[in-house]
């Protein structure tokens, strides 16, 4: 049986090889992005170990040999769930894969919107040594923070954001809107959350039901001082749309470790909007536990 990964930012497959050497397995890493790279590199495979390699209906179709996709990872978006179930295709994924990482990452974004630093390290690089240069600041203690996607990253956020101070609320689509949460957090309509919401944070899947979740008018229910957050998906939030609202002068700022179009074109907006911080979908990079 052969398992190939077919891509892995992870700085080896150390722990992958031990495991499928003491099973009897063969493995190899390739390094596949696209559709024709994963169909050219992995056309023997038996079992699919995927990162963020597409695998679609047309891939599907060239891997006769296939039997099981499995993700590194919580979100199955790349794979086509419905079209492997239908060939014989068993998909799994990793529940919790890095629950603490993309939680921790979320409140790093959070603090460093609401206290400006990604602001005053840019001021001072210039040599601009002012203080009232990166304002509005924010206090966290009493302020709203809204968490679109209550599962297990969510609940994580809700646990580390409750004991800086925030007031947490939430949606999801698995809560009726005025129910509370087993962990004791007020459940709310999605409109609702938005316009109370001091922050917003996401951390709900892609799909269909959820692309551009937040768009232009319900962008605008915001707080024209809410800060807001992504580090699920790009496509919860419509770019486009969020660039015409941060022009117009709504949100006090934005952090996305998630984009649209990954890595982002020239001339996207979103690149050079002061009140916008970018990191590299750093927020699931996690150190593999050695394997005892």
């Amino acid at each position: 049986m052969r398992i190939v990964i077919t891509d892995c930012d992870h700085k080896d497959i150390a722990i992958e090889e031990q495991v499928a050497a003491e099973a009897g397995l063969m493995i190899r890493l390739e390094n596949c992005r696209t559709e024709d790279e994963v169909i050219a590199q992995c056309a023997d495979a038996d079992a699919l170990l995927v990162q963020y390699a597409p695998v679609t209906a047309r891939v599907l179709a060239a891997l006769p040999n296939l039997r099981v996709i499995s993700r590194y990872g919580v979100g199955v978006d790349t794979i086509d769930v419905a079209t492997a179930e239908q060939s014989g295709v068993a998909v799994m994924n990793v529940p919790h894969y890095c629950t603490d990482e993309v939680s921790d990452h979320a409140i790093a974004l959070l603090l460093t919107l609401a206290r400006g630093t990604s602001k005053y390290d840019r001021l001072v690089r210039e040599g601009v040594w002012d203080a009232a240069a990166a304002r509005p600041l924010y206090r966290i203690r009493g302020r709203v923070l809204g968490i679109i996607g209550y599962g297990a990253i969510g609940q994580a956020v809700a646990r580390k954001a409750t004991a800086l101070g925030y007031e947490v609320v939430a949606h999801d689509v698995a809560f009726e809107p005025g129910s509370i949460a087993a962990d004791g957090t007020p459940m709310l309509a999605l409109e609702d959350l938005l316009v109370h919401a001091h922050a917003v944070t996401l951390h709900a899947p892609h799909v269909p039901s959820t692309h551009h979740l937040l768009n232009t008018a319900r962008m605008r229910l915001m707080r024209p001082d809410a800060i807001l957050v992504n580090t699920a998906r790009g496509a919860l939030i419509d770019s486009e749309a969020l660039a015409d609202v941060l022009e117009e002068g709504h949100l006090a700022g934005v952090a996305l470790d998630v984009l649209e179009a990954e890595p982002p074109v020239a001339g996207d907006r979103l690149l050079r909007h002061p009140r916008v911080v970018l990191t590299l979908t750093s927020a699931g990079t996690q150190k593999k536990l050695r394997r005892s």
